[in-house]
């Protein structure tokens, strides 16, 4: 499936795609657009909108993307749903300091965007620092 997005990618727009390639859609195919195209790119591709004002997987109810994406999907893993909090707080600029990884997460995101302005080369590159940090989550969870 493609899947559809703002341009410039940042936390949320990184965690998302990588949550969807790793426990959705391992074939997605995603698309950058600026804002304002996103609602026409997706009706003439058929792409999932993710991330966007007013789309069903964007921020809702206090919810980062990320997190209405494991809520729609009913995603439950304990390391997710850790990984989710992280996200969260790194994504939701009030919330920063609700998780003691959030600063670093929001740092090596604009590292990231820095060395790699391309948004599918900051994907290629990101992914591995969402592996890393998602199999932290699974060690932190089971305690030990």
């Amino acid at each position: 499936m493609k899947w559809i997005t703002r341009s410039h990618v940042h936390v949320d727009r990184v965690a998302c795609p990588w949550l969807i390639s790793r426990f959705i859609d391992s074939t997605a195919e995603f698309l950058f657009v600026p804002k304002n195209q996103i609602d026409k790119v997706a009706q003439e591709t058929g792409a999932i909108p993710f991330d966007a004002p007013g789309v069903e997987l964007g921020h809702h109810e206090g919810r980062c993307s990320f997190e209405s994406i494991i809520l729609k999907y009913d995603l439950k893993e304990p390391g997710l749903l850790r990984l989710a909090k992280i996200v969260h707080a790194a994504d939701v600029g009030a919330d920063i300091d609700q998780d003691p990884l959030a600063r670093g997460l929001e740092a090596i995101a604009s590292g990231y965007s820095l060395r790699f302005p391309d948004d599918l080369e900051n994907l290629r590159h990101q992914f591995e620092v969402y592996d890393a940090l998602y199999a932290w989550c699974r060690l932190d969870v089971a305690g030990a």
